[in-house]
């Protein structure tokens, strides 16, 4: 098929772009990437009066450290990460996380941003990035706001943007050194959206840890505090303390009636946790057998 007639505009920086939103008549969308717009353009599953091209505004494609935090703009491509042409204060997570999306074209034009605003639950960064305890900054006209990421996720395909508003870039907190990281997915195969996710970001030194499953057809679910994961304390011995009893629990509570969904998720965080107590953590891969 072939997408329904729309006009197209380039805006050159953000204040153009902004102004662009106050004053447009119906239905704006922007692209980045277009890995996800495109398709649904295509299939007329949306059918904008007016697409906004964001790709030329230099301030979206910028990545910088900023004191303690990973300021990365929303242009910035998945490859830009897997390839290291960013900044990295993750000890590698991000870049580990970025080669495992899809396939390389993909990788080539997607964008951090456009996936996290297009809040699709199987997509990789928007458990990744909870896990890791990263914000989103968003700007609009009437100013700029900062808000965590499980906050601006609010469900299946659903962001909290108001109208006129673009997020502009995130932010990742560093990773120091000590800390433990597994982010594992489970595909039919490889390159297919997951259909189970499981992140862990573990302190054992200072008896913390915080967990999300992601893919389960709503915002992720997350553990800030993870230790009920782990008999009620996270120590060096955490990758022997797993409970995957208290992990289907959190997942019943969530409203996962299925009991074999369950316990593909809770498989699938079991590796992450297996994967983060592992020194130094293997690459970021999806898994293809059964979980």
């Amino acid at each position: 098929m072939k997408p329904a007639p729309f006009a197209y505009e380039r805006p050159r920086d953000l204040a153009a772009l902004l102004d662009r939103l106050a004053e447009a008549r119906g239905a704006v969308k922007l692209i980045a990437g277009g890995q996800s717009l495109g398709p649904m353009l295509n299939l007329r599953l949306v059918e904008p009066d007016l697409v906004l091209d964001i790709t030329g505004i230099p301030e979206l494609r910028q990545a910088s450290r900023e004191g303690d935090a990973l300021v990365i703009g929303a242009c910035v491509t998945h490859a830009d990460i897997e390839d290291g042409r960013v900044p990295d204060a993750t000890g590698g997570a991000m870049a580990r996380v970025a080669a495992a999306i899809a396939y390389r074209p993909v990788r080539n034009r997607g964008t951090i941003g456009g996936s996290l605003v297009h809040a699709d639950p199987a997509a990789d960064w928007v458990t990744a990035l909870t896990a890791l305890g990263a914000a989103v900054e968003i700007a609009g006209k009437a100013g700029r706001r900062r808000l965590p990421l499980e906050r601006f996720v609010t469900g299946a395909l659903e962001v909290a943007l108001e109208p006129g508003e673009i997020l502009t870039a995130v932010r990742v907190p560093a990773m120091p050194a000590g800390i433990a990281w597994g982010y594992v997915k489970h595909c039919s195969k490889l390159g297919e959206f997951a259909h189970a996710i499981g992140a862990v970001r573990i302190d054992a030194a200072a008896g913390s840890g915080r967990a999300v499953i992601g893919a389960i057809e709503r915002a992720p679910l997350v553990l800030a505090d993870a230790r009920p994961l782990f008999g009620g304390r996270i120590g060096r011995d955490f990758g022997e303390r797993f409970d995957p009893a208290a992990a289907d629990a959190a997942l019943r509570s969530a409203g996962l009636a299925d009991p074999v969904d369950r316990h593909v998720h809770v498989t699938v965080l079991a590796r992450a946790v297996a994967q983060a107590a592992a020194r130094p953590a293997p690459a970021a891969e999806p898994l293809t057998e059964a979980a």
